[in-house]
């Protein structure tokens, strides 16, 4: 199983990092030591800046290779939450030095995922962040500036999607600081996927 996340997919949230707009989606990923099931996250000691991201995430169901658009969708049924950690510190770091940044974003338990449900009309679904009792980021699928089966075409051309995988989608804006003591909540059309605490 790998974790395929993708970039600016919203352009707010790629306003709000001082990012260029993509004009094909950009992503990368995580490792499958990177998922955290558990209620919990422990802030590692060699960053002081881990952020928050929160994403729209569908389960691959089975092996596609240069998937065309019209069919993607007959490659996932399911659908959840996840939040893609960054350790914005060490990005930033890597970025300074024009070096690859996957220690900032595949870390271990930098991918904590909610309950899955039932794929709906993926246009229709708002999903929520709160941040201690507080909203700090609202998304839909409909914001994205490629939608999940272009998605799906994109990443298939050149990477083999199987049975198992997880796409996350981007975030929109608000991303933000995580700190020790936080509790999060996401939340799908109203439904509670993640409760997270942060320690």
């Amino acid at each position: 199983m790998k974790i395929i996340c993708i970039g600016r997919n919203y352009v707010d949230h790629a306003k709000e990092l001082n990012n260029p707009i993509p004009e094909k989606p950009i992503f990368f990923i995580k490792p499958d030591t990177a998922l955290l099931r558990d209620n919990v996250f422990y802030i590692p000691p060699y960053s002081k800046e881990i952020h928050y991201e929160l994403e729209l995430v569908v389960k691959i169901k089975k092996v596609g290779k240069c998937i065309n658009r019209k069919f993607a969708h007959k490659y996932y049924d399911e659908v959840s939450l996840g939040l893609d950690l960054t350790a914005r510190d060490l990005q930033r770091e890597c970025k300074e030095k024009g070096l690859p940044w996957e220690i900032a974003k595949g870390f271990d338990s930098s991918a904590p995922i909610g309950k899955w449900l039932q794929k709906g009309d993926l246009s229709t679904m708002d999903f929520t962040l709160t941040k201690n009792g507080e909203t700090v980021q609202e998304g839909n699928p409909s914001q994205m500036l490629f939608d999940i089966d272009s998605l799906i075409e994109y990443v298939s051309q050149y990477i083999t999607l199987k049975k198992g995988d997880l796409l996350f989608s981007g975030t929109p804006k608000g991303v933000g600081l995580m700190s020790k003591g936080d509790y999060f909540e996401a939340f799908l059309e109203g439904e509670k996927l993640i409760n997270l605490r942060v320690k």
